[in-house]
């Protein structure tokens, strides 16, 4: 791949994937900016925006209240004051602060909307939001206030108060009122133009900002799920025929197709499997012998996800939309349905690529499921306890993500005086999705850290060529578990094993 570390990312409101994102999370980018084509639709759109208004017809968010108020006018001596009172009245987080690369993908998703052309903003107020991005300004945005349907309303106006000089961001990493990051920065705060208050607020892009680093996580969890489930069945000396290529073109759905043929990639050349190919066991149990079905079922469900995410960034999610001078249309793109699902679907996903590791986990330690390996995959068990307690903490875990997987979706409260009568709570969806996420990580590492311990428990017998780098470089970081010691430490390893580069590297030798 080549180096894109001095690349400059154009937005033009078309081409985001979620390549790219992944390329702004890993920081490869030096600076955001507005194409050539995206700057002439936002200068169009802005002057829309004054003829409308020389005209002094009732347009909602231009001259109107908001809400239940649209039906109110607004002088034109006013309509600065009514863009400031919605930010500062729409500023209504509380909780638990969003993560810093979270409220980064957020103002990148609104830039690439309102790069579009059909909010009305001007290029000053678009600027000082691509200032933001380019220096390091990062506003802090509390999790919770957005019901998810008139768009993530409260976050989205936490990071607009902040273009105006008020609340407070993170500048280069230390936490500060936002006038002194402005003046460290040698910008100045900036004052509304008319609708622009409502083109900065009025979307989706929360919502889309945690979906789309769901995906971005994903993608390197599913890869290593695959790899800590092989090596499992590498330690429960499972088969390789249920990756048979014959059983998953009888069903075909894609995604089984893919993930079987990863598994046989893996496991192939193994001496383990090898030393068993003519045992008396007829079938393996679900979680092994099914990993195509279920993770195969996952992948589909991400490719879907994905689709949908990458739609969501590329489109314009305010109200009203100005197509042209004489076209204004009110209607409610804002409304989060389609990405509150699909935050919905790959929370299932996740929670049932956790559920598949830990039940994993557990045939390795409990001897009455496997009587190859020692019990608590231990040496000296009794003196010593082995991984009993990790699988407590694993099971834990996906306990949890039984809960957090249940659909926020499905969910309702009427808002704004019942104009507002349906939500999304794709924001809800969202906040849970954050902490599933973590949550399948640490378990798919349990898992690989107690797969490790139980291969090598078949000495002199090796597993695949793939695995056994896999485990000779994790050995660099975990050492065989001889006797008991402190467990949390290992985890906690065995983690920034999966998320180093060494293991990265390794992973791409089977996805290349």
């Amino acid at each position: 791949m080549a180096d894109i570390r001095k690349t400059i990312l154009e937005i033009d409101g078309e081409n985001l994937n979620l390549e790219k994102i992944s390329n702004f999370l890993e920081n490869k980018y030096t600076e955001i900016k507005l194409s050539q084509k995206a700057y002439k639709k936002v200068s169009d759109s802005h002057s829309n925006v004054i003829k409308i208004l020389s005209e002094k017809r009732p347009v909602y968010g231009i001259n109107t209240g908001f809400g239940s108020f649209a039906d109110v006018m607004i002088s034109s001596d006013d309509t600065a004051t009514l863009q400031k009172n919605l930010i500062f009245s729409h500023a209504a987080g509380t909780g638990e602060l969003f993560p810093n690369y979270i409220v980064k993908l957020i103002m990148l998703f609104r830039i690439n909307a309102l790069a579009k052309g059909f909010s009305g903003i001007s290029h000053e107020t678009l600027g000082q939001l691509i200032n933001f991005l380019n220096k390091d300004i990062i506003p802090l945005v509390p999790k919770y206030g957005s019901v998810g349907a008139s768009g993530d309303l409260a976050p989205l106006s936490h990071i607009a108060l902040c273009l105006l000089g008020e609340g407070e961001v993170f500048y280069k990493e230390k936490k500060m009122k936002t006038a002194e990051a402005l003046k460290k920065a040698g910008l100045k705060k900036i004052s509304l133009k008319p609708k622009e208050g409502l083109a900065l607020t009025n979307g989706t892009q929360m919502m889309s900002a945690v979906c789309a680093y769901g995906c971005y996580r994903f993608e390197k969890l599913f890869k290593t799920a695959l790899v800590s489930s092989a090596m499992s069945v590498e330690a429960l000396l499972g088969s390789l025929t249920p990756f048979s290529e014959n059983i998953h073109k009888a069903r075909p759905h894609q995604g089984q197709i893919e993930t079987a043929k990863y598994m046989r990639k893996i496991l192939n050349k193994s001496g383990i499997v090898e030393s068993h190919k003519n045992c008396s066991r007829i079938q393996d149990a679900y979680t092994l012998r099914c990993i195509p079905q279920v993770y195969g079922a996952c992948l589909d469900t991400f490719n879907y996800v994905k689709k949908v995410m990458e739609i969501e960034v590329n489109s314009a999610t305010d109200n009203p939309l100005i197509f042209d001078e004489k076209t204004v249309e009110s209607g409610g793109n804002f409304h989060g349905e389609p990405i509150a699902f699909v935050i919905d679907f790959l929370a299932i996903a996740l929670s049932e690529i956790g559920s598949m590791s830990e039940r994993r986990i557990d045939r390795m330690l409990n001897h009455s499921s496997n009587k190859t390996l020692p019990p608590f995959l231990t040496k000296n068990g009794g003196l010593n306890s082995g991984f009993m307690i990790a699988q407590y903490t694993a099971a834990a875990l996906v306990s949890e993500n039984k809960i957090l997987s249940h659909p926020a979706s499905t969910d309702s409260i009427p808002t704004s005086a019942n104009q507002e009568d349906h939500v999304s709570m794709g924001s809800i969806g969202a906040v849970k999705l954050l902490k599933t996420v973590e949550n399948v990580e640490s378990v798919v590492a349990i898992e690989l850290m107690c797969a490790c311990q139980g291969v090598e428990f078949h000495k002199p017998l090796k597993p695949s060529p793939f695995l056994t780098k896999v485990l000779n470089s994790y050995r660099k970081e975990v050492k065989f578990w001889e006797e008991d010691r402190i467990m949390y430490k290992e985890i906690e390893n065995t983690k920034n094993f999966i998320n180093g580069e060494k293991f990265n590297n390794l992973l791409e030798e089977i996805w290349k």
